[in-house]
């Protein structure tokens, strides 16, 4: 095996460079001679030595260098230096170089043979580990490709059949997925949507707005219409590395029966507003009878109260309906600083009563609103009732009115009990209250309800923010009028 091996030379003409030929030919070896830097380049391409000799100078060049730039091209060749003197830097520099070994005077032929024989025996052991490496890593590659192949394929039956829809889609919102109910939710045909945009390919005005939402980050709440009465709720999930998922799923019955409630609270609500008038009209009447003892008297207060409160809810659940059924289409200018004083001096003997510290900033540049007077006047009497109500005697009550671009921001914030985190997704639900407020202030868990409601109408948000023992804070923003 050793008689093949090509050994070059790149040595100055000297006597080591015919002392060395001589040697190694007489060793089995096939040797080859570089004389300048053109015939070292040409060899190393045309023959592929499997040793190299290089003198420390070669060619008028430096041969540390040379050596860099071919192992460059030829990691695993062995190179051995000559080198005229010894030394401990030499020494170094062959070891940080990545070369072999180095020979120095005196030179002894048979030692010069022994260091190339186990050189090129390194090499070949290296090679052997590098295509065991290789062999082993093509193997586990393929196995992993095979597996791969048999999870995605195993992947893409479980998603087909989910009822749910799911559409995967890359970084760039190109389809990667699309299992067969989003199919059926979008009449589409069997055609190959891999690769195509998710917006134009896919087109519903309702799903293009949820991308458009989703710029800000996950979504678990969006509704997807369709003419024919169906409804989905989508959630945007984004997926690391990958992109994100849109998964749909069919809330057309949740729809009608909250449609159904609505229709039947309303209907209910409206016979009985009726017989709580007159029945309230004739607690009034009975004083005109005669004079009532003391016992009658707190009878009749109780009883008046109970039927006011009971109007009150009556009245809730009618503007609820109204609101939820679009008819609140009334819209004027409206300058939120008149209605917020009006607003706050009903409250004025409420205030007394606790001895609360209300603080009131509202901004001397606020825009004018396109609104509902009377629906602004009561989205604030509930944010302001609320926060009066659920703060203790001498606690604070915050009031503040600003601007924000085009949008004006009300924050309405107390020194009461606070929401807990769990339920504080919950508060604006139709009657929802805290389970902290559960037997404390009255409420009928309307009053939330109602402001959302109205905030929605205007083309607004609102959300709060609440830490237990501290208190809350209910912001609404409003788009002021263009």
């Amino acid at each position: 095996m050793a008689k093949q091996d090509l050994i070059l030379l790149a040595l100055n003409p000297s006597p080591i460079l015919d002392l060395m030929e001589r040697a190694l030919s007489a060793a089995g070896f096939v040797v080859a001679v570089a004389h300048d830097r053109t015939g070292l380049d040409r060899s190393t391409h045309e023959a592929i030595p499997a040793l190299l000799i290089i003198g420390e100078k070669f060619s008028g060049q430096d041969g540390f260098s040379i050596s860099l730039e071919v192992l460059e091209r030829f990691p695993t060749l062995p190179i051995i230096l000559y080198a005229e003197r010894d030394s401990t830097a030499l020494a170094r520099s062959v070891v940080k170089t990545g070369l072999s070994g180095y020979f120095s005077p005196p030179l002894v032929m048979a030692d010069v043979v022994d260091e190339v024989q186990r050189s090129l025996a390194r090499a070949r052991k290296l090679g052997d580990w590098l295509r065991r490496e290789v062999r082993r890593t093509t193997s586990s590659l393929v196995e992993k490709a095979d597996f791969s192949e048999a999870e995605r394929q195993k992947l893409e039956i479980i998603i087909g059949n989910i009822q749910d829809g799911v559409i995967v889609m890359d970084r760039n919102r190109n389809i990667l997925l699309v299992n067969r109910a989003v199919r059926d939710i979008f009449n589409l045909d069997g055609s190959d949507l891999t690769g195509k945009p998710l917006g134009t390919s896919i087109p519903n005005e309702d799903l293009n707005a949820l991308l458009m939402r989703a710029s800000d980050g996950p979504l678990k709440y969006h509704e997807i219409n369709f003419d024919d009465g169906r409804v989905y709720n989508a959630q945007y999930t984004p997926i690391p590395q990958i992109g994100a998922a849109v998964t749909m799923q069919d809330i057309s019955y949740l729809k009608e029966l909250d449609r159904l409630k609505s229709d039947f609270i309303h209907t209910v609500s409206h016979d009985l507003r009726s017989p709580l008038t007159a029945i309230l009209g004739y607690t009034e009447l009975i004083h005109r009878t005669g004079p009532l003892n003391p016992n009658q008297e707190e009878f009749m207060r109780r009883l008046q109260g109970s039927i006011q409160h009971m109007t009150t809810l009556v009245n809730d659940l009618l503007d609820l309906g109204r609101l939820d059924a679009g008819f609140d289409t009334r819209r004027e200018v409206v300058h939120l600083e008149n209605v917020m004083k009006y607003s706050l001096d009903i409250f004025e003997n409420q205030i007394r009563q606790k001895k609360i510290n209300l603080v009131v900033d509202v901004a001397h540049n606020l825009k004018a609103l396109r609104a509902n007077p009377i629906r602004i006047r009561q989205m604030l009497d509930n944010l302001v009732g609320n926060a009066i109500k659920y703060t203790p005697v001498e606690g604070s009550v915050y009031v503040n009115v600003s601007m924000q671009g085009d949008q004006i921001i009300i924050r309405v914030e107390d020194t009461g009990m606070g929401i807990p985190p769990e339920e504080q997704g919950r508060v604006f639900e139709k009657f929802y209250r805290a389970s902290n407020a559960i037997g404390g202030a009255e409420g009928s868990g309307l009053g939330l309800a109602i402001v959302k409601s109205i905030v929605d109408s205007h083309q607004g948000r609102v959300w709060v923010e609440s830490i237990i023992g501290k208190g809350s804070a209910f912001i609404v923003l409003l788009p002021a009028q263009d």
